[in-house]
């Protein structure tokens, strides 16, 4: 009986939380319509609700959202995969060795103190304006979260559990597979939640600086032409997009993670 009264009240907090987030994004809408109604701005500034989504409608309906979403989609999942797939390779082998972690930290640390939006427009010149720079992009912002969560999860591992895998007489790839993989998921999982979010802002600052196609050509569309309702179409689809990532990460870490539970 508690414990059908303890789930009832679990799942009441959640419906109630559900319903917070949805009251907090209607009243965020009728702030927007109000500002744009009765704020005396023109819609060049500020469109509308309604003029947003008819703009978002009739780039629907031309297939032009379809096209710049989809490169932009293409440009995110590459870029987050090498970058993820890089930073995990070198950062177990910077966990596992603190020679090389005293080798490569000064440009680790270097490469994140220079603001991405300061080299893209290097990379966009070095490499061209088409798709892998800003693959590129997308994976050099990924990689730091990535690699220091690896590292750090690899790190946290207790030397006890490393001594008793030793003792059983386990191969290194046991050890690699039965101990530190699992108990460094965690922490791994975590980093690639945030690198799933920068992704986004890797592709976007890629194609704003320079790019033919995509969600952020598009944004420049809109501003140059004055149509606003389209940089709006377009910030919304890459939200969208970004929710969308980090919702499969975190979807993902419940089922990889779900024996912490258990």
């Amino acid at each position: 009986m508690e414990l059908m009264n303890i789930r009832s009240l679990t799942q009441s907090a959640k419906s109630g939380r559900n319903w917070l987030g949805l009251a907090s994004l209607l009243t965020g809408l009728l702030a927007w319509w109000a500002i744009a109604r009765y704020g005396g701005l023109p819609s060049f500034i500020l469109p509308s609700p309604g003029q947003v989504w008819s703009r978002f409608l009739r780039a629907l309906l031309d297939g032009s959202l379809f096209v710049h979403t989809g490169v932009t989609l293409v440009e995110i999942l590459t870029g987050l995969l090498a970058g993820a797939l890089a930073a995990t390779v070198l950062g177990y082998l910077v966990a596992k060795s603190r020679a090389l972690e005293r080798v490569l930290s000064p440009y680790l640390v270097a490469s994140q103190a220079v603001p991405l939006v300061a080299i893209a427009p290097l990379l966009v010149i070095w490499f061209g304006p088409g798709m892998f720079s800003k693959i590129l992009i997308c994976a050099l912002i990924v990689f730091f979260p990535v690699l220091v969560n690896t590292v750090v999860g690899v790190r946290a591992v207790p030397t006890a559990l490393h001594d008793l895998m030793r003792s059983l007489r386990a191969t290194r790839g046991q050890i690699l597979l039965k101990l530190e993989i699992p108990a460094a998921l965690p922490v791994f999982l975590g980093g690639l939640r945030i690198g799933a979010t920068l992704s986004v802002i890797g592709a976007v600052v890629g194609e704003l600086v320079g790019a033919d196609m995509g969600l952020g050509f598009l944004v420049n569309v809109g501003r140059g032409q004055y149509d606003t309702a389209l940089v709006f179409v377009a910030v919304f689809t890459l939200i969208l997009l970004a929710l969308a990532l980090y919702g499969i990460v975190a979807w993902a870490e419940r089922k990889l993670l779900s024996w912490q539970e258990n």
